[in-house]
């Protein structure tokens, strides 16, 4: 069993698989009060904005009866000068079990890991991994399908500039699923070529054989200038709207990590449509996929820690 959960590169598919099973089962199970981890205390440490994925961390812990503690950076040691590497072990010292850390800086828990004893997980490092994204996304997609193998994934947009991208192409192959990759080629790097992914350019051309458009946030917080010429530019070429709504086969899903750019990756009307009327057999899951972070997540900690003395 893994120690830790750095990235999904790192993991084998049957931790994977693990994981899956141990989602399974907390999604069937109606008491939101399991005593799987009462006594284990986790900490969140967040030097970047989040909303979802701290809070389904939070919710996760506390039904696995586990003690939480949101560390605020802004108002810790680290504003004063305290390296990340002393903030961490000062934590260890008050019994943490496990620490949920973003971090702008890819690769920062890599970096970590032979420095402290406790479980780390990534919850997202720069352009680097997320992995419980990742994890989540296949537990939507595995409960809608009840398959992964076989299916077409085509992963639509910022390419470039997404962890979420990084750790899904390592867990959706692993699972027998065929990934796509289609996007601005400012923003589809040529390295992506060697994941074993399919790279494109013509959004028409993929979503009409795709079981899954997975919409990525276009992260105008990480662009560089010149890499687009503009938003209008970019939601007319590669943005989900009415017209390309109606190409997607019967029984296909929509996906996004969230937050949308309603107008940018998908237009409201086509938004609205999904809710409301959707084309034969298509479905949208951004909210299921919120709901299962959670499942996802307190299965992961229980993965984790289960074993931790």
């Amino acid at each position: 069993m893994p120690g830790h959960l750095l990235g999904l590169r790192n993991w084998k598919m049957e931790h994977i698989q693990e994981v899956m099973e141990r989602s399974f089962f907390l999604s069937r199970y109606r008491e939101r009060k399991l005593d799987y981890l009462r006594g284990k205390l986790v900490a969140a440490l967040f030097f970047e904005p989040s909303t979802r994925t701290k809070f389904s961390f939070e919710v996760a812990a506390r039904w696995l009866s586990a003690d939480f503690y949101d560390f605020p950076v802004e108002m810790s040691s680290v504003v004063k000068g305290e390296s990340l590497l002393d903030t961490i072990l000062t934590l260890k010292s008050m019994g943490l079990n496990a620490l949920i850390l973003r971090h702008p800086q890819s690769g920062t828990l890599e970096w970590l890991q032979n420095k402290v004893d406790i479980t780390l997980i990534n919850a997202g490092d720069g352009s680097h991994e997320h992995p419980t994204q990742a994890l989540l996304d296949i537990f939507t997609i595995q409960k809608y399908f009840d398959r992964l193998k076989g299916l077409k994934i085509a992963m639509v947009g910022d390419i470039k500039h997404s962890r979420v991208v990084r750790s899904s192409i390592k867990g959706l192959k692993e699972m027998g699923a065929e990934v796509y990759l289609v996007g601005p080629p400012t923003l589809l790097p040529y390295c992506f070529q060697e994941t074993g992914a399919k790279v494109g350019s013509s959004l028409e051309e993929v979503i009409k054989e795709a079981d899954v458009v997975y919409l990525l946030r276009l992260q105008r917080e990480r662009q560089q200038a010149g890499l687009l010429p503009s938003l209008e530019e970019y939601s007319y070429l590669y943005g989900l709207n009415i017209e390309r709504l109606l190409l997607l086969k019967e029984g296909a899903m929509v996906m996004h990590p969230g937050p949308l750019n309603i107008g940018v990756e998908i237009t409201q009307e086509a938004l609205d449509k999904l809710h409301t009327s959707p084309p034969s057999g298509i479905t949208v899951s951004i909210q299921r996929q919120v709901e299962n972070g959670i499942i996802v997540r307190a299965a992961l900690l229980d993965f984790l820690l289960k074993g931790d003395g």
